[in-house]
């Protein structure tokens, strides 16, 4: 076997890549919900972000989002619109902006979470019990996996 994304392990071959393919192609499946309505997959991004790191200065919520700033400043101001996140300035330092999500964004979080979780949830039921199984025990190494790509630095960095 060639190249470093595969490793032999019990007659199948762990690949990096069709674990990320598997790993996104559910991650994009999920994504459209009922309950984010008109807001795009970017704009519900931000809006994670905000919740979860805010109140978050912009610069680090573009990084946080994997924006540029320039995108990042079209979107907050139609994610205030809607009342989702709201600005607030820096007493230390005037030219900083800070946002964070509000009680309604939040509460759409929840409601677009709670629409996620639902369809998983009908689907981890139609497989069989050795199929959920599979699934479950997979669950600890892939948060793990997830913690461990978290780190500083770009994914394709080297760990030295």
């Amino acid at each position: 076997m060639a190249g470093q994304d595969a490793i032999a392990s019990g007659g199948q071959e762990l690949s990096a890549a069709r674990l990320r393919i598997a790993v996104a192609r559910l991650s994009r499946r999920l994504r459209p919900t009922e309950a984010a309505g008109s807001l795009t997959a970017t704009e519900v991004d931000v809006l994670v972000a905000a919740e979860r790191r805010g109140p978050i200065r912009l610069s680090d919520l573009a990084g946080f989002a994997g924006l540029n700033p320039t995108m990042l400043s079209r979107l907050v101001p139609r994610l205030e619109t809607a009342g989702l996140i709201r600005r607030l300035g820096d007493e230390e330092d005037r030219r900083v902006c800070r946002v964070e999500a509000t009680a309604e964004g939040r509460r759409l979080l929840e409601r677009i979470r709670s629409e996620r979780n639902d369809a998983l949830s009908k689907r981890l039921e139609e497989l069989s019990p050795t199929e959920r199984g599979a699934v479950v025990m997979a669950l600890p190494v892939l948060e793990e996996l997830a913690e461990r790509l978290q780190a500083p630095g770009p994914v394709g960095g080297s760990s030295r």
